[in-house]
């Protein structure tokens, strides 16, 4: 990896509530990923490229179809051969982060056919796209609220799904897909769907540091790392490896940790006070809590893990438009009762 095109996780200044969401989204990759909400200059970008010392290890297929050794007889030819021949069918490495350029057509998102095979062959043959190269990865798309709206809804059923379907005609081909979603935006530029916004597990708003030390740190800090990016990377060596191996042990524990008995009531307590519909509130809060805890190493997730998470998972899944309309559902079903008890005084 080369450590020059990144800044150092542990050297962005401030931000712990944007740093403490990423932390957790790579811990835990149930909790649905992280929306980075916040103004032009103050880091956003950096802090997930940041992660790139920090990714875990994985196991990921060496097939382009993503074949896996548990899938047995369901393998496709090319994997069945490599069993055959005692080649492995994965490689481990670290995750990758896969950027979304803002201006990516639909078909470099889901995937299509190949043209210079199409062309030179006269066959078709389905290609992958980011969603399906994303699989195991971060996806990480900048400016997400200006996405293309069928790019949108191409990345929604992916994330619904856990794989893609790529159709030209009768020939159809799946890939899987199955990624840590983190999208960015200003709010300056227009709001998101609600639907994709559902999607993101953590809510995070990125103010300008407030202090101005912690500014004019910054600043030096940023100097010292364009002047040289080597020595700059080697000053904050031991801090990047101990971080990625809290990461990577985490990641490990994660299975044996549940929440307790009073973390899940609390959980559902703060959710239906808040009035908020989505169940899935209470299902990311829990889950970014047990990642929470496995971050301190602690063997449970208990009441503080939520209360300390809870602002991150709850903004902004109120609805006024749920509210409204179930106002009028009980206004409506309110009449309906009343004419049914009418109706059975008369009978």
């Amino acid at each position: 990896m080369d450590q020059t095109n990144n800044y150092p996780f542990p050297a962005l200044v401030g931000q712990e509530e944007l740093k403490l969401a990423l932390l957790l989204a790579l811990i835990n990759p149930a909790i649905g990923g992280v929306l980075i909400e916040g103004p032009y200059g103050v880091g956003k970008t950096t802090a997930v490229r940041a992660l790139l010392d920090l990714m875990p290890l994985v196991q990921r297929s060496v097939c382009r179809r993503g074949c896996m050794p548990a899938e047995g007889d369901v393998l496709c030819p090319d994997c069945r051969e490599r069993v055959a021949h005692g080649e492995p069918l994965v490689v481990t490495e670290p995750m990758r982060l896969i950027e979304l350029p803002l201006n990516a057509r639909l078909e470099d998102v889901v995937g299509g056919m190949n043209e210079r095979v199409a062309l030179e062959q006269r066959r078709v043959l389905l290609e992958p796209g980011a969603l399906a190269v994303a699989h195991g990865n971060v996806l990480y798309i900048d400016e997400v609220n200006l996405l293309e709206p069928a790019v949108v809804d191409a990345i929604l059923d992916a994330a619904a799904q856990g794989r893609t379907f790529v159709r030209r005609g009768a020939m159809v081909r799946l890939f899987p897909s199955r990624f840590i979603l983190i999208g960015s935006m200003n709010p300056e530029e227009g709001r998101l769907r609600p639907q994709i916004l559902d999607r993101f597990g953590l809510r995070v708003w990125t103010p300008p540091l407030s202090a101005g030390a912690q500014r004019l740190e910054a600043t030096r800090r940023a100097r010292a790392y364009k002047a040289d990016p080597v020595a700059f990377h080697a000053r904050y060596a031991d801090q990047v490896a101990t971080l990625a191996a809290t990461v990577s042990a985490a990641r490990d524990a994660l299975p044996a940790i549940e929440p307790t008995a009073d973390a899940e009531l609390l959980a559902v307590e703060v959710v239906g006070a808040l009035n908020i519909p989505s169940h899935r509130a209470e299902i990311v809060l829990l889950e970014a809590a047990r990642a929470h805890a496995a971050l301190l190493d602690r063997p449970v997730a208990d009441t503080n893990d939520v209360q300390r998470i809870a602002p991150l998972v709850l903004r902004q899944r109120r609805s006024a438009a749920i509210d409204a309309e179930a106002e009028r559902v009980a206004v409506e079903d309110a009449a309906i009762r009343q004419v049914l008890d009418a109706a059975q005084v008369l009978v």
